[in-house]
């Protein structure tokens, strides 16, 4: 695809195989609901395009930032962007932003006081302070944030937690009655939690005592609720797993037999992926089979030897 612009500057072409002409008009009714990156993609390529995603504020009002672009967003470019919202943001959500600071998160915070539900976990450059002080600007002048996501934040304690439900006017101990497993929560990279309904997303584990994401089993005859680290959960089904039942998985995630059984393995190790790290299968031409990345390293090694 080729972009070409006319002699008097005001319009762009996209031309293509099927011919020369402006962008189709469903298009411009489809930018509202574009992901950040495709959003940010679009403005490229044409004019006409990138006036409909500056001049229009509906795309910028909900903004979820994911990878490939969280590892390079900054504290300036978070605050370039939600500024299109125009101080009528409605939802922040920063997976894995390691880049972003309590000052940025706090900017966009005071310009965007409307915003209902932040979502900000695994953001490990920002401190319980800067939260805290993020989610009492957001609940001053009686406006309630409906929903906070802080999972993987470095530092939280009991008395931080107790705070933030406070501010959220809810009580973390009530939460206990609301079921989340294991392998939803990973599948949803954790601002997809929906389905709780959960004012906040951890709460305190009742066997390491500390402030966490704390799972419920999806077993009816099992009462185990813990965080991860408290009680192995599969990854596949989010079931407690006992030592003796875990299969042994080509990554970091914990498998049930039942679910190491279904899932393909290695054609050298006998080991599968969990579905979540399945990208990481190495595939050659004319094999149905993969190989895992240990495998693949060990076979690069010997025969460079």
């Amino acid at each position: 695809m080729e972009i070409s612009e006319t002699t008097d500057g005001k319009e762009h072409e996209v031309q293509s195989s099927v011919g020369i002409g402006p962008p189709h008009e469903a298009l411009f009714l489809a930018v509202a609901y574009f992901p950040l990156f495709e959003l940010l993609a679009t403005k490229e390529v044409c004019k006409s395009l990138r006036d409909a995603v500056s001049n229009d504020i509906l795309p910028w009002l909900d903004i979820i930032v994911k990878n490939p672009l969280n590892s390079r967003i900054t504290d300036d470019i978070l605050i370039e962007i939600t500024s299109k919202a125009k101080g009528r943001l409605r939802t922040l959500a920063l997976i894995s932003c390691g880049k972003i600071t309590d000052d940025g998160l706090q900017q966009v915070v005071e310009k965007n006081p409307l915003l209902c539900k932040l979502y900000i976990p695994g953001c490990n450059g920002l401190t319980p302070e800067g939260i805290l002080r993020a989610v009492k600007a957001l609940t001053k002048h009686n406006h309630n944030l409906i929903s906070l996501k802080i999972c993987g934040i470095y530092g939280i304690n009991k008395q931080h937690l107790e705070t933030l439900c406070s501010l959220l006017r809810t009580n973390h101990k009530q939460q206990k009655q609301q079921a989340i497993f294991y392998h939803n929560h990973n599948n949803f990279q954790s601002f997809r939690n929906e389905e709780t309904d959960r004012p906040i997303d951890i709460d305190v584990c009742p066997k390491c005592d500390q402030p966490c994401m704390v799972f419920d089993c999806p077993r009816e005859d099992c009462e185990c609720r813990g965080c991860c680290y408290c009680v192995p959960r599969c990854a596949e089904c989010g079931r407690c797993v006992v030592y003796e039942e875990q299969g042994d998985a080509a990554c970091e995630d914990t498998l049930c037999l039942d679910c190491w059984i279904g899932l393909q393995k290695c054609d050298f190790c006998n080991r599968p992926y969990c579905n979540r790290h399945a990208d990481r299968c190495c595939q050659f031409p004319g094999s149905s089979g993969f190989v895992c990345d240990a495998c693949h390293l060990k076979f690069l090694q010997s025969s460079s030897d």
